[in-house]
């Protein structure tokens, strides 16, 4: 059976100081979800656990606790949607996650960053620049969240082919993906299989050529062969989110091919 497009577990509300929209409500979120079919939804406002030492002061954080997401709570819901209450957590440049297996049981669902690689010196240092060092990063810090001790069964890895992971030109972050290989890949997505990790669908397939969006392809094709499960997640931010999201979510279905059978749940 072909893989439903019922969900959307990545979306950020009015209280992600990334977002700062205040048409972005809860109660907003839901009535879109209505709009465009969706079942279950999660909200993910970033998210870092103050009891989690960071690799260096960063203010964005300093807000983004858990006193501060669960000013949404209690969620608005709907006969028709459920809505679940979840996080999205950092990664910093010393490879701490915002985020503990404690505090992870305060929400429903666990979404986690490694790619956010554009907040030079917090996610990473200069030195790390160059598109080959920002390559073994990306490898490494996959490497480290799969090595922590979470419950990955409601846990997933979102933005694997984000373009700010390489900001400085569009087409950098494809060169990037190219520079890591399959069979590095596949060890990856082998032990987020093993361990039960979701692996979060959220480019946008509008963005790239036909050449392109192969590249971008690559690595959930490669996924999908190891026994990985995916989400969708629109990741987001504002109403503009939300234009041409379920033909986003319809062209990805069609091109991995995905089956039901290939669907992540948390539930």
């Amino acid at each position: 059976m072909k893989y439903k497009i019922d969900h959307d577990y990545h979306i950020h509300s009015e209280l992600s100081l990334c977002a700062r929209d205040k048409r972005q409500t809860t109660q907003f979120i839901l009535q879109k979800a209505l709009r465009l079919g969706f079942e279950r939804i999660c909200l993910t406002d970033h998210f870092w656990d103050e009891t989690v030492p960071m690799a260096s002061e960063f203010d964005f954080y300093q807000e983004q606790n858990y006193a501060h997401l669960s000013k949404a709570l209690p969620l608005p819901q709907h006969e028709k949607v459920k809505f679940y209450f979840g996080c999205e957590a950092d990664m910093d440049k010393c490879m701490n996650i915002g985020i503990t297996k404690e505090t992870a049981d305060k929400f429903d669902f666990v979404i986690v960053t490694t790619t956010h690689l554009h907040m030079m010196g917090f996610t990473i240092d200069p030195e790390d620049d160059a598109l080959e060092r920002r390559a073994v990063r990306y490898v490494e810090r996959f490497d480290t969240f799969l090595n922590k001790d979470l419950p990955f069964e409601k846990m997933g890895i979102a933005h694997l082919t984000y373009h700010n992971m390489a900001p400085a030109e569009f087409e950098d972050h494809i060169k990037l993906l190219d520079m890591i290989s399959d069979s590095e890949f596949r060890r990856l997505f082998s032990c987020a299989a093993e361990k039960g990790l979701g692996i979060e669908l959220n480019f946008n397939p509008f963005k790239y050529d036909a050449e392109q969006i192969e590249h971008i392809l690559r690595p959930y094709r490669l996924a999908k062969k190891c026994g990985c499960k995916f989400y969708f997640g629109s990741d987001a931010h504002r109403p503009g989110y939300y234009v041409k999201l379920r033909q986003r979510f319809e062209m990805i279905v069609d091109m991995l091919d995905l089956e039901e059978e290939d669907k992540f749940s948390f539930i």
